[in-house]
This record gives C-alpha cells, sequence and structure tokens, in this order.
C-alpha cells in the first residue's frame, strides 16, 4: 500500500476563520493495482478524512487532478464513493460522478462525515481507446466542508496506476468463473492463452470444465473471442459436469510453430475432488488422464484430444498431470511440461514430462522432491533443467536440477529460501535482455501468510539470487494467486495472472 499523509492548512472562507471552524486533516492511499479495460470499477485513490470533532460535519466538494494522466480521454468517467467508517471500497453509496474527465474534476454533494475517520473511494473506468502504455494519475487538491472551511493540501503528489487488460471478468459468455492461466507468444508474435473455463462455480475439478483459449495479435491490447480447446463433451455417456477437463499447461515449438496444451481430464467422480477422487489404474473409470491438443495455425483452431496416460503414468500411482502455467522447448528440440504425480502411497511430487520426438512419444522423469506439486521448468545456460515448484510445507519454493530429463535430480543453492510463498501455483520463464544476456524472470505472490503482492523478481545469475533493486510489485490486493509470465519482445514481458474467478493481463516493460 502506497501511503500519503499531507501537511496541511485550513483556510477559511469568504466570511473569514472564527474559532468554531473545525481543523480537519486528509490522508490518501492506494494499493499497487492497474486499471483495467473492460472492468467497470477500478480503485485509483483512497481517501481519508478524519473528523476530530465529536459532532458531524458535511463535506460538499472534493477536487481531483489528473496532471501527469498520459493521455486523459482514456479515463471514460470517474466515480467517488462514500464508505462512511468502512475502509473497505464499496459502490453503493455515490458521492459524485463525472463522464468527461479533465485534468482537474470537480464533485459536489452533501456528504455528512461522522466523527472518526470517514472513507471516501474515487474509482474510473477506461474507454474503448486506452492503451496498455497508458498511465493514469489522480490525487485530491481539495476538500470543502460546508461552513466554508476548506482543506487545502501543502504538497500534491502523483498517485500512478498501471493500465492492464481484463481478458476474462466473472460473467463473460455466461461462465461462473476463470482459472488456472497459461500464456505463450508465438514465433508469429501472437499471444495465445489458456485456462480454466468454470461455468458452475470456482471449485476444481471435478465439474463442468473445459479449456479456454484467448488470443490476441497485437500484444495484448485487444484479444479474439474466446474458444473452447478441450472439451470431453458426455464421453462415457456421463454428463459434461462429469467430464471435466482442466489446470492447463501451454507450450510452443518455435522450431515447427505447434503450439501444445496439456490437461487434467477427469471421468465420473461427480461432486468430488479430482486430488482425491481419481484412483490407482490406467483407464478414465479409474484415474484421472493426461490429455494433450495441439495447433498448427498460431492457435485458431485446435486438434482432437490426445490421451497419453499410458504413456506417463505408473499403474499404481493415484493421479499424474501437468503443471499448469507453461512448458518449453529446449534450445535441442525437446520438449517439455511440468508435471506432478501421487504415487502409491499418495505423496505427491513435482517431476516433468518431455518429447524428444515432436510429440509422438513422451517419457515421465522421477520425482524431484517429496510433497511439492505445482511447478515450472526453465533450461539454463548449461542445458540443464531447473524446476521449480510449489512445496507444501509453506514458506519457500523448492528448486531443482536434473541434467538427465529427470532421471536424476540435484537441490539448487537456491532452495527454500530465495522466493517467499504462501502455497501457491507461480511462473518462471527465462528471458533475453538487449544485447543476449540470459537472465530468469519469476511472479508469484511474494508473501508467505497468504495470496497477495504479487511481484515480478528477476534474476541475472541463473537464479542463485533475487535482488530487491530487480523486484516490482505488480498487484497488491488478495487473489487466487496463479500466473503465466511470457516474454513479447526484447524490451517486454506479459503476465496473465488472476484476481478472484478472472484473469488480468498486464505488459511489464523489463527496464524498468
Amino acid at each position: 500500500m502506497i501511503k500519503f499523509v499531507f501537511g496541511l492548512f485550513l483556510w477559511c472562507g469568504l466570511y473569514g476563520c472564527n474559532s468554531s471552524c473545525p481543523t480537519i486533516s486528509l490522508r490518501m492511499d492506494k494499493q499497487v493495482a492497474p486499471v483495467f479495460i473492460r472492468q467497470e470499477e477500478n480503485s485509483v485513490l483512497h481517501i481519508q478524512v478524519d473528523n476530530t470533532t465529536d459532532k458531524e460535519l458535511v463535506l460538499n466538494k472534493l477536487v481531483l487532478s489528473a496532471k501527469g494522466t498520459s493521455r486523459i480521454e482514456a479515463v471514460k468517467q470517474i466515480r467517488i464513493y462514500f464508505t462512511g467508517l468502512n475502509p473497505n471500497f464499496s459502490s453503493t453509496v455515490l458521492f459524485g460522478h463525472t463522464q468527461d474527465a479533465r485534468e482537474v474534476n470537480t464533485f459536489k454533494g452533501q456528504q455528512a462525515l461522522k466523527p472518526g475517520i470517514n472513507h471516501f473511494w474515487v474509482s474510473v473506468c477506461l474507454s474503448e481507446n486506452a492503451l496498455l502504455s497508458d498511465k493514469i494519475h489522480f490525487t485530491c487538491t481539495d476538500a470543502t466542508l460546508s461552513d466554508a472551511c476548506v482543506v487545502v493540501a501543502d504538497s500534491l503528489p502523483v498517485l500512478s496506476s498501471a493500465v492492464g487488460y481484463a481478458v476474462r471478468l466473472r460473467g463473460d459468455d455466461q461462465v461462473n468463473a476463470y482459472r488456472i492461466p497459461g500464456l505463450v507468444c508465438t514465433p508469429k508474435g501472437t499471444l495465445i492463452a489458456v485456462y480454466d473455463v468454470r461455468y458452475n462455480s470456482a471449485v476444481d475439478l471435478q465439474e463442468n470444465i473445459d479449456v479456454g483459449v484467448s488470443r490476441s495479435v497485437d500484444g495484448g491490447q485487444t484479444w479474439l473471442p474466446m474458444q473452447i480447446a478441450m472439451d470431453m463433451g458426455e464421453w462415457g455417456g456421463r454428463s459434461h459436469k462429469e467430464n471435466g477437463i482442466g489446470d492447463p499447461a501451454i507450450l510452443v515449438d518455435p522450431q515447427t510453430g505447434r503450439v501444445w496444451i496439456a490437461g487434467l481430464w477427469l471421468h465420473g467422480n461427480p461432486g468430488k475432488r479430482a486430488w482425491w477422487a481419481s484412483k490407482p489404474g490406467i483407464t478414465p473409470e479409474e484415474t484421472g488422464q493426461f490429455v494433450l491438443a495441439y495447433s498448427d495455425d498460431d492457435g485458431a483452431t485446435w486438434s482432437e484430444p490426445i490421451n497419453i496416460t499410458s504413456q506417463v503414468k505408473k499403474k499404481e500411482w493415484y493421479l499424474c498431470f501437468q503443471g499448469p502455467g507453461m512448458g518449453i522447448t529446449t534450445q535441442e528440440g525437446t520438449l517439455v511440461f511440468p508435471a506432478q504425480f501421487k504415487d502409491k502411497n499418495q505423496v505427491p511430487y513435482s517431476t516433468i514430462i518431455y518429447s524428444k520426438d515432436k510429440g509422438k512419444t513422451w517419457n515421465i522423469g522421477t520425482g524431484a522432491r517429496s510433497n511439492t506439486t505445482e511447478a515450472q521448468v526453465v533450461e539454463l545456460t548449461d542445458g540443464s533443467l531447473m524446476l521449480n515448484m510449489r512445496d507444501d510445507r509453506g514458506g519457500s519454493r523448492a528448486v531443482m536440477i536434473t541434467k538427465d530429463f529427470g532421471k536424476t535430480w540435484t537441490e539448487h543453492v537456491s532452495s527454500r529460501s530465495a522466493l517467499p510463498e504462501p502455497v501457491c501455483q507461480a511462473s518462471l520463464i527465462r528471458i533475453h535482455l538487449k544485447g543476449g544476456k540470459p537472465a530468469l524472470a519469476f511472479f508469484n505472490p511474494a508473501n508467505t501468510q497468504g495470496r497477495v503482492h504479487s511481484t515480478l523478481k528477476i534474476s541475472l545469475d541463473e537464479g542463485v539470487t533475487w535482488p530487491e533493486k530487480y523486484h516490482t510489485l505488480v498487484y497488491e490486493p488478495g487473489s487466487y494467486g496463479y500466473s503465466c509470465l511470457t516474454q513479447i519482445d526484447s524490451t517486454t514481458l506479459g503476465v496473465l495472472y488472476e484476481g478472484a474467478g478472472e484473469l488480468y493481463f498486464q505488459r511489464l516493460n523489463i527496464g524498468e
């Protein structure tokens, strides 16, 4: 939370000051979060007016400055809401609004202020011509009481918000929730996002869930209508709700242009969570299925499902499936997906699956570390693979290295210390900086207590250290916490991350 407490002075109106004129303090803060295209309400400023008297006062004017906003025409509407003594945002009580955003915006009303700290929230809605490169700046410059006493700030700090894109909002296409993001940038520059389409509720498999796809051909500025890439229909005589498929991971092969999606399909077991419903065996009636689909036209169309369960799962295991997030293609052309399995004792392990023949056949590695699940994989400069894992012990990410595609593993020096987490999925990718210098980028809720403070971190030494000077807080509020990074060009990363049942996209400048 960015907070500013101003030195204030009280200016009395036309009829002069008197001893009854109260002294009012005004504070402002904001959470670090973008303003999202397609989202109706975007909080950009929190104003706190402290009524230190023992009686109600009336505030009848607030003035907001948008000076520093890159393009004021990007803002379609500004609203100010009053939440009384409740410090949480709500759009119930409207103090004032404008449909015509300007550099200076005046809002008039008659709002009673009870003794104590009274809360106002500034919310904006962006216009259709808003750009992801825009910056939105707002600060409060004036607050007027009905008795003509005016609160004026000595200094006017600018509170800035980036612009993002709400790729999927709850209710889009009559869907209850969208979860589990994956993201790649193809050799043609197309961004392909995959995710769970959770029709009925936000809960995990088993439910009526398909794997959806959204595509952008302009770097994330706009997104084409949603497609369904993986849908098991009414297989085996059971309903869609008993043939859910989800938790996708996506992989692009730059050598062929083919894009792969991996998904977990669960057959039967209505209302039971896949993690516990899946049993030993190989068939759909027994256990969760490891399923692939591919596209040869930059994600415009997708193949029929390809079931590789018998290739990668041991019969005695309870479950075997992908990442989720994204996979990689190594320099030598091997396709690699992060994966996980529950062994015969129901102990989970992170691992990888890989194909050395462009997806015709698949193999699986051994478990990298017990009690680890959702992982991401990158290739290091020496050709070894780094597996960065969600660790059920909590506290920090586990990191292991393999030089033989998962036959053997060694612990990395950063494991269980360098990357704090609240037990959650995360994103890790290799990026290429200007001049060809290699680096790693990591994104997760960087907090051990909860899924808050989603943060981008950069490492210039193969993940040994993640210096604080290369940390960027991207999304401060609480969320479901999952994310996926991709590199768009030499200066820009893209990240797709979860809100609460919604999916947000943001461009991040590597230099910044």
